[in-house]
């Protein structure tokens, strides 16, 4: 699971994984996280805010032959 913010022009920080199987792993996830395009912010009254985002993060490990 990684949570971070969506800032008020739509850039992502405050990157964290909640859930984790290792720590390679978890800095892959923060790696694609970093690498999205920018997200819609959040508006309140119409005007933009930031806000906190949690999504599920899914690995599908390959297996030696």
């Amino acid at each position: 699971m990684g949570r971070f913010v969506i800032e008020k022009d739509g850039s992502l920080s405050n990157f964290k994984v909640l859930r984790s199987p290792g720590e390679s792993l978890s800095n892959e996830a923060i790696r694609v996280m970093k690498e999205s395009p920018p997200w819609n912010p959040g508006l309140q009254d119409g005007k933009p805010v930031r806000v906190q985002y949690s999504i599920p993060v899914a690995f599908t490990l390959a297996t030696e032959e």
